[in-house]
């Protein structure tokens, strides 16, 4: 089941609300869990089995390493309940790529090997795995205290609005809400609003622009506008999706009140690669901070531990994201810039971004790109796009070959292969896509404050826009009939 989806919105949602809502509040994490495990066992009932083991196995170990009578046991029962979660992602995930590699490797057919196996990957793996990895290392670090009761634990990690496509939350940042949280209209109406916000992303811009990139990726030789057009397309695509998605989840938290962390602050109008990963699926930047890059040494080692720390710790982000050459390829490129601009003298800001704040307000909180002001935005962006086509390529070779199309190899304009693919609608949406991601910093923070514009009131012109938005996704996912999610490949 899908947020952008007719059964969703009209059936689940409400249906849950109303149970939610009309359940004593000592019963509802007990109402949380069983309806996210329903919402979850809608794509696959046997998979719920393995979610509801994973939970099982890591509260069991949370309470045990809580209970260690030294530290030694603490890290021995800490490292083998880790070693159980990582075990179920590298197999989900990663067996089949290993197999499949390891067969290729000396030369024999993946397809009649007995030991390369179909997998099927379960939906939202890489986000419960580090969410259970996390609370039992805090648990260990001594960060966090153990769940209260199973129940609270279970409804923790299987809290629906981020289940399947995060963000990716720790049990320390929402123990208290667990277990005490405030409902308010106010919340809930916050709620429906970003719902609806990330709604009309998911559902009107990056559906509309899905067929650009899928119509022109495939292409066996693109010409430069082919290329580039393609690679613009998945670039406003990907973040029209997940961040509305995003959106979606953290508005369906405050409306049975909870405050999830945020995931994009406006990632595109970046002035260095170090800025696009505080601003970019922000949840799993934190994780890999916090779990991967300190302990392996920070930068506390000198700089070229920090240059290694960096490199290594996005290339196993990347792979985070799938089975693939591409996607290690892909986190190497970030590494790389990540570490060259270190070099150069990049630095980070330390503070989060604030609601309603402008991307020029929060750029202000520390960031300093090492690129002249005047190519800083441009060269990122580019830097990003160009990512983005080996990240989106189903292979090496398929990716290489639109970056030779990018840069010309095959003609300059547009070819009559790509120009039967492309719908006059979807490059109109294309083009709103691209301008709405450098007037969202400002349209956000024109309306997010209350404020007399020609006698009506920002909030009302807001609240009428998102009816209007509203309305038109709901009808254009009826039309559509099938609304798919990118991460959930992840």
């Amino acid at each position: 089941m899908v947020f952008s989806s007719a059964f969703f919105l009209f059936v689940f949602l409400p249906l849950f609300l109303a149970v939610y809502y009309l359940v004593p509040a000592r019963a509802r994490s007990l109402v949380i869990t069983v309806g996210s495990w329903a919402f979850y066992a809608w794509w696959r009932v046997d998979f719920l089995a393995l979610y509801a083991a994973v939970t099982v196995w890591t509260y069991g170990f949370g309470a045990a390493i809580a209970a260690a009578p030294d530290p030694r046991s603490a890290l021995r029962r800490t490292g083998i309940g880790v070693a159980g979660s990582l075990a179920v992602l590298a197999y989900f995930k990663y067996y089949g790529f290993f197999a499949t590699s390891f067969a290729e490797a000396f030369g024999l057919d993946p397809a009649t090997s007995f030991f390369v196996l179909n997998v099927i990957l379960p939906i939202g793996v890489s986000f419960f795995v580090f969410e259970s990895i996390s609370y039992m290392v805090d648990i260990y670090r001594k960060d966090a205290e153990p769940a209260q009761s199973f129940v609270d634990f279970a409804a923790f990690l299987a809290l629906f609005p981020h289940l399947i496509a995060g963000p990716v939350m720790r049990y320390k940042d929402l123990a208290a809400q667990i277990t005490r949280r405030s409902h308010t209209v106010a919340k809930f109406s916050a709620g429906c609003t970003l719902f609806m916000i990330g709604l009309a992303k998911k559902v009107l811009i990056a559906d509309s622009v899905a067929p650009i990139a899928d119509g022109l990726f495939p292409l066996a030789v693109p010409s430069l506008m082919d290329a580039w057009l393609a690679a613009v397309a998945f670039t406003v695509q990907l973040y029209f999706d997940f961040s509305g998605y995003s959106d979606m989840a953290v508005g369906l938290g405050l409306m049975i009140g909870f405050r999830l962390v945020r995931n994009f602050h406006f990632p595109y109008v970046s002035r260095s690669i170090t800025e696009f990963w505080r601003r970019w699926h922000i949840s799993l930047s934190l994780w890999l901070r916090d779990y991967l890059y300190i302990p392996l040494g920070g930068s506390r080692k000198g700089p070229l531990r920090t240059y290694f720390n960096l490199f290594v710790t996005m290339v196993l982000g990347g792979f985070w994201h799938g089975a693939n050459w591409t996607f290690l390829i892909w986190g190497a490129w970030h590494g790389a810039l990540l570490a060259i601009e270190r070099l150069l003298g990049a630095r980070a800001g330390r503070r989060a971004a604030v609601a309603g704040e402008t991307a020029d307000q929060h750029r202000g909180a520390g960031d300093r790109s090492p690129w002249p002001r005047a190519i800083a935005l441009p060269l990122t962006l580019t830097f990003v796009v160009l990512g983005w086509v080996m990240f989106r390529a189903p292979d090496v070779a398929s990716a290489f070959g639109l970056y030779g199309g990018m840069i010309g190899l095959n003609g300059l304009w547009l070819s009559t292969d790509a120009d039967w693919r492309l719908a006059r609608f979807d490059l109109a949406v294309l083009v709103i896509g691209v301008l709405i991601v450098f007037i969202e910093p400002r349209l956000t923070k024109r309306f997010w404050a209350g404020g007399g514009t020609g006698g009506l009131s920002r909030a009302a012109i807001a609240s009428l826009a998102l009816v209007v938005l509203a309305a038109a996704s709901v009808l254009k996912l009826s039309a559509d009939a099938y609304s798919p999610f990118l991460y959930f490949q992840f």
